[in-house]
């Protein structure tokens, strides 16, 4: 354990190491506190207790519980959520003494790679068992302090602040008459954080030493990559419990300066929009505010991708809006729309080897979440025709488990169809998408009869959300 603890980055799991410049463990904390008198922010703790709080058995009791209810992936040490409680209970003192003499060295992060919709891939970096329940900690003494600093503006990655809440605030701002936007796109924000940036802004709030350098540790821990070690110079991997606040922490300081200037403004995360009365306006804003991005946050600003344009087609969160008799009103974009096609296509796949029962939780189950995310939006006619292109999908599968012909002609019968037409279409040469779309079908396998048989439809789900 103890050997564990005071390895260093490189050396951490025996992992060879790409060519990097040496670096040494930030051990210290810079010393100086900017307090505002519009925004102080009353921390509790003295310079030596901060870490304190954030290792007392309470608290890291609350830590373990979060943490072996979100389960995840091991990191590199390959241990489950399941193995920390008998680690813990050998190791628990260790642990603490390490954190609080501070030769506690964070384990690498390990790299795992997820596809994204336009054919990219989101870098995630997976800390082990035990540096996820330190993070977490953290985290939960972290997080009431910094939601007093926090602006009204952003929602992303805080407590009881949902991407609905965002949406509805962008409605409001719209419907009095900002309709100008800039789209704000910063470039792999998770990977280009500046750390020496992030550590001048912890500092200004956090008074005990330990806890930005441990932070600052977390930050320096590395990456392994295909088994081998690379250097995290910049960036605040996700992955962890710690990254998201850290990112918020970084992106206020974007949020105060909007504020100070006096525009309106809604962020969720890293995704940006600031609202405008004219397109004049918003240029200009758009040109300043990259300006500060890049020479006073050191990130960077894809210049390509942030745009400014009118409200209506505008792609936030999966909605878009549009203005009608001055009032803002949300529909599902059109990428949100074929996502969401391409996902039942999968789900009523013939050939997918399906049984009945799947079929229908697997529908009920994306559909109910699907709605239940976009029911903020005048959908009643998209959910209409998309229900019955799926009724035809639900038909063509059904018509081929159905596969030989007595089959289906005592199947027709029973859904009332009558014997000799029953016969007919038993015997039928047609294509499955081709028999899917007949009055026969149709009528056999009707919009009540699927619902009984228990098919979800996007009608039923959405009416749910707005109860006559």
């Amino acid at each position: 354990m103890k050997g564990r603890m005071q390895k260093t980055s490189a050396e951490a799991n025996d992992f060879p190491q790409r060519d990097r410049s040496a670096t040494e463990w930030y051990e210290g904390v810079q010393t100086f506190m900017w307090m505002y008198e519009d925004n102080i922010v009353e921390v509790p703790f003295d310079k030596e207790h901060l870490l304190d709080i954030v290792l007392s058995p309470d608290n890291l009791n609350k830590a373990y519980l979060a943490v072996t209810r979100n389960q995840g992936c091991g990191g590199i040490d390959k241990m489950s959520c399941g193995e920390l409680l008998p680690w813990l209970k050998a190791n628990k003192d260790e642990l603490t003494r390490s954190l609080l003499d501070g030769t506690y060295r964070p384990n690498p992060v390990r790299r795992v790679e997820i596809p994204k919709d336009n054919g990219k891939k989101r870098l995630l970096g997976i800390p082990t068992v035990v540096d996820r329940l330190v993070q977490q900690a953290i985290n939960q003494v972290l997080t009431p302090i910094y939601e007093r600093q926090f602006s009204k503006a952003s929602y992303g990655f805080r407590p009881k602040r949902s991407c609905h809440d965002a949406l509805r605030r962008a409605q409001k701002i719209i419907s009095d008459g900002y309709v100008y936007v800039v789209d704000l796109d910063l470039e792999r924000f998770f990977d280009t954080v500046s750390h020496s940036k992030l550590i001048e802004i912890l500092s200004r709030t956090i008074k005990d030493g330990r806890v930005v350098s441990l932070i600052h540790k977390y930050l320096r821990s590395g990456i392994i990559n295909r088994g081998l070690f690379e250097a995290s110079e910049e960036g605040t991997p996700q992955g962890g419990p710690l990254s998201p606040l850290l990112s918020n922490i970084m992106l206020n300081e974007l949020d105060k300066e909007l504020e100070s200037r006096g525009l309106f403004f809604v962020r969720y995360a890293d995704d940006a929009m600031i609202f405008c009365k004219s397109k004049r306006a918003a240029l200009r804003v758009k040109e300043s505010i990259t300006r500060f991005i890049e020479d006073k946050l050191y990130l960077k600003v894809n210049r390509e991708k942030t745009v400014v344009s009118y409200v209506r087609g505008v792609n936030y969160l999966g909605y878009s809006f549009y203005v009608m008799k001055g009032k803002c009103n949300l529909y599902v974009h059109p990428k949100s729309k074929a996502k969401m096609q391409s996902k039942l296509k999968d789900l009523t796949s013939r050939s997918n080897g399906w049984g009945y029962e799947r079929r229908k939780r697997k529908l009920e189950e994306y559909i109910r979440g699907w709605v239940g995310y976009y029911h903020l939006a005048q959908m009643k006619r998209l959910c209409l025709e998309t229900d019955e292109w799926l009724r035809r999908r639900l038909r063509m599968c059904i018509w081929k488990a159905w596969k030989r012909p007595k089959t289906r002609i005592v199947n027709l019968k029973k859904c009332g169809i009558a014997a000799w037409q029953a016969y007919q279409w038993g015997y039928t040469r047609l294509g499955y998408w081709r028999v899917a779309s007949s009055a026969i079908l149709d009528r056999a396998m009707s919009k009540d009869n699927l619902r009984k048989a228990g098919y979800a439809n996007l009608l039923d789900n959405y009416l749910e959300w707005y109860p006559k």
